[in-house]
C-alpha cells in the first residue's frame, strides 16, 4: 500500500476549483487501496503571514524521511525555505494549478517576489504535476522545470444527464466561478449591458467572500447598469443546488483572464451546454473549438458580440452544444484522472 501525504490551504470542502481537485483525486487513490493522510495548511495563502509559514514548517517537518507529499501549488510555491529545508528528506511532488504571479489584481511589487519564490519551491520539488498544458508550458518556459520532472494530470468529469435548459422565453446564462478578479465577472457584466434589448437572465454561481471588494463592485456595477433583475448572485452553492444551475442553463460563459484548466467549463461541456470563454490558453483546450465561442481575454467588446450571436441564435446554440457532446466524450472521469495521478506518484515513490 502506498501512503501519501496531502497538503492543501484552506477547508478541504471549499468549492473552488482547485480545492475539489485535490479532494477527488485523494479520494480516488483511497478508493484504489491508498493510504491518503490529508493535512489542511493556513487558508492565508498564498500570502501567509509568519505564524502560517511556522505552521506549514512544523507540517513538513513531523512528516517521516522518505514521505511521499504531494502540496498544491496555492502554498507549495509561497512557502520556498520550509520545501527547501525537507526537499532532500521528503520526496516532495508540487501540483500546480497555474503560477501564483498571474493572478489578477496582484500589486506591481508581489509579482517579482512571488516569481522569484515560486522558481525556488519548484526547484526543490522531486516532481511538478500541472492541472493542463498551458500550465505546464508556462513552467517550462517561465521557471525553468524540465520536461523530465514535469506531469500534467487533467482533472475529472462525473457521468452527468445533459442540461434540460430553461424552457422559458429568456436565454438562461450560467457562470460559475468564484467572484474574484481573475474571472472576469466585470467584464460579463459590461457586456451584457450592450445587450439589453435581447432577453437573457444570467446566474452567478460561486464564492461572494473570496475576494469582497470584487464582490461589491460586481454588486455596484450590476445596479449601476440597471441588470439587477436579470442577474442573480448566487454565492457558493453545491450539491442538487449546483446541478440545478447546470441543468436549466441555456449556455455557459465565462470570461476569464487565465485558467489552470477550467474545471466549470469542462462541467458545462459534459453536460452538452454551448460555451463562450476566453481564447488563447488552458480555458480553450479544456473547451476545444466545436463547443465554444472563444474570445480575447480582457475584451468586453468582443464577448458582447459573442454574446450578441449566441442569445440571437437557436441554430448556433444547438451547433454549439453539439460541438460539446462531442468534445464530452474524450474528457476524462476521476477514476481515470486518478489512475494518471497514481502512476506519477508511484514514479516518484520508486526513484
Amino acid at each position: 500500500m502506498t501512503r501519501l501525504f496531502l497538503l492543501l490551504p484552506g477547508d478541504v470542502r471549499a468549492r473552488t476549483g482547485g480545492t475539489l481537485y485535490d479532494r477527488r483525486i485523494a479520494e480516488e487513490l483511497a478508493r484504489r487501496g491508498w493510504d491518503v493522510t490529508v493535512r489542511t495548511l493556513d487558508r492565508s495563502f498564498p500570502r501567509p503571514g509568519a505564524a502560517a509559514l511556522e505552521e506549514a514548517a512544523r507540517a513538513l517537518a513531523e512528516l517521516p524521511d522518505g514521505a511521499l507529499a504531494l502540496c498544491d501549488g496555492l502554498a507549495y510555491g509561497a512557502m520556498p525555505d520550509a520545501v527547501e529545508a525537507h526537499g532532500t528528506r521528503l520526496r516532495l511532488v508540487a501540483l500546480v494549478h497555474h503560477p501564483l504571479a498571474l493572478e489578477t489584481g496582484l500589486a506591481s511589487p508581489e509579482v517579482p517576489r512571488l516569481v522569484a519564490a515560486e522558481r525556488r519551491a519548484l526547484a526543490a520539488a522531486r516532481h511538478v504535476v500541472t492541472t493542463g498544458n498551458a500550465t505546464a508550458r508556462l513552467l517550462a518556459r517561465d521557471y525553468g522545470v524540465p520536461a523530465s520532472r514535469l506531469s500534467v494530470v487533467e482533472p475529472g468529469t462525473d457521468a452527468t444527464p445533459p442540461a434540460t435548459g430553461s424552457g422559458g422565453p429568456d436565454v438562461a446564462l450560467l457562470c460559475v466561478a468564484s467572484v474574484i478578479p481573475r474571472k472576469g465577472h466585470d467584464l460579463l457584466v459590461s457586456a451584457l449591458s450592450r445587450l439589453q434589448r435581447h432577453d437573457w437572465r444570467l446566474t452567478c454561481a460561486g464564492s461572494l467572500t473570496r475576494s469582497r471588494h470584487t464582490a461589491a463592485a460586481l454588486r455596484a456595477a450590476v445596479a449601476h447598469a440597471g441588470l439587477a433583475d436579470r442577474v442573480h448572485l448566487l454565492g457558493e452553492v453545491d450539491g442538487e443546488a449546483l446541478e440545478r444551475c447546470y441543468r436549466e442553463a441555456d449556455a455557459f460563459v465565462l470570461p476569464t483572464r487565465l485558467e489552470g484548466y477550467g474545471m466549470a467549463l469542462a462541467e458545462a461541456v459534459a453536460r452538452g451546454l454551448p460555451v463562450i470563454t476566453t481564447a488563447g490558453g488552458a480555458a480553450a483546450d479544456t473547451v476545444g473549438d466545436a463547443a465554444a465561442l472563444l474570445v480575447p481575454p480582457d475584451d468586453a467588446a468582443a464577448l458582447a458580440g459573442a454574446l450578441d450571436a449566441l442569445i440571437g441564435s437557436p441554430a448556433l446554440r444547438r451547433q454549439l452544444a453539439a460541438g460539446a457532446r462531442i468534445r464530452a466524450r474524450a474528457l476524462p472521469g476521476w477514476p481515470q484522472a486518478a489512475a494518471a495521478m497514481a502512476r506519477v506518484l508511484d514514479g516518484v515513490a520508486a526513484a
